[in-house]
C-alpha cells in the first residue's frame, strides 16, 4: 500500500506518556489502527495499542533510550501506509429501534426535535468507523453520528443493561456487549453476538472497522436471539 502523501498526516506531534511509553497523535481512528499494525510488524516494540486519534508505543527501556524510541516513532510516521478506505468491509448490525429494547428513544427524538421515523433514518442512513472497543469486553465506540451530537449522558447509569442495547451520547453510539451497568440513553437492541470468550477471534467488532446500522423488528429481532 502507498505510503500517506500529506506531511501533516505523517508528522503529527510525538511525546512520551511514561518511562518506557512513546505516544503519536493521529488523524483518525483508521490511521492510529493503521499506525499501530506498522508498529507491531517492526517488532521493535513490546506492545501497541491504538485509540480513537492516537498510537502508544511501549518499548524495552533497558535497551533503548526514550529519545531513540521517539526517533523510532517519527521514522514509522514517515513510512506507515495509508488505511484502505475503498477496501473496508461494512458489517451490518441489526437494530430493533423503541420499546422495551429502547426505553430512551422517545426523549431522545423530543431532545432532537426529530419524529421516530426521522431519528431511525438517520441512524441507519451511512456508515459509521469503530472508533475503539473498552469499557467491557467487545463494547464498541462507535463515533460520526452528528445528528446526536448534543444527547447528553442519563443523569442517573441504569444499574443492569441487555447485552446488544444501543446507546447514544455525545454523537457516538455505545454497542453494550456484555449485561451490566451503563449511562448511554438507550434506543434500541442488537441481537448480534458481540463478544465470545470461547471464539477464536472473541470480538465481532474492532476498532477501524465499518458499521452500518440496520431497522429490524421485533419478530426478526426474536428470531435472530433463538439461533
Amino acid at each position: 500500500m502507498p505510503a500517506h502523501d500529506d506531511p501533516a498526516a505523517l508528522n503529527p506531534p510525538v511525546y512520551s506518556c511514561g518511562d518506557d511509553l512513546v505516544a503519536a497523535d493521529c488523524p483518525d481512528t483508521r490511521s492510529a489502527q493503521a499506525l499501530a499494525d506498522h508498529l507491531r510488524k517492526s517488532g521493535e516494540w513490546l506492545e501497541c495499542v491504538a485509540g480513537i486519534a492516537s498510537c502508544v508505543a511501549r518499548f524495552d527501556l533497558a535497551a533503548v533510550s526514550p529519545q531513540e524510541a521517539g526517533q523510532r516513532m517519527m521514522s514509522a510516521l514517515r513510512s506507515v501506509p495509508a488505511p484502505h478506505d475503498a477496501e473496508a468491509k461494512v458489517i451490518e448490525v441489526p437494530v430493533c429501534y423503541g420499546g422495551d429494547h429502547g426505553p430512551d428513544l422517545a426523549d431522545v427524538c423530543e431532545l432532537l426535535g426529530m419524529d421516530r421515523d426521522t431519528f431511525i433514518g438517520r441512524h441507519t442512513g451511512e456508515a459509521y468507523t469503530v472508533d475503539m472497543l473498552g469499557f467491557t469486553p467487545g463494547f464498541a465506540f462507535v463515533g460520526g453520528f452528528d445528528a446526536a451530537r448534543e444527547v447528553p449522558r442519563r443523569p442517573e447509569p441504569r444499574v443492569r443493561l441487555q447485552p446488544g442495547s444501543i446507546g447514544i451520547a455525545g454523537g457516538r453510539t455505545g454497542i453494550y456487549s456484555l449485561p451490566g451497568p451503563g449511562g448511554w440513553q438507550i434506543v434500541g437492541r442488537t441481537p448480534m453476538r458481540l463478544f465470545d470468550a470461547d471464539a477464536e477471534q472473541p470480538f465481532r467488532l474492532r476498532a477501524g472497522v465499518l458499521v452500518r446500522f440496520v431497522a429490524i423488528g421485533e419478530d426478526e429481532f426474536a428470531a435472530e436471539c433463538a439461533k
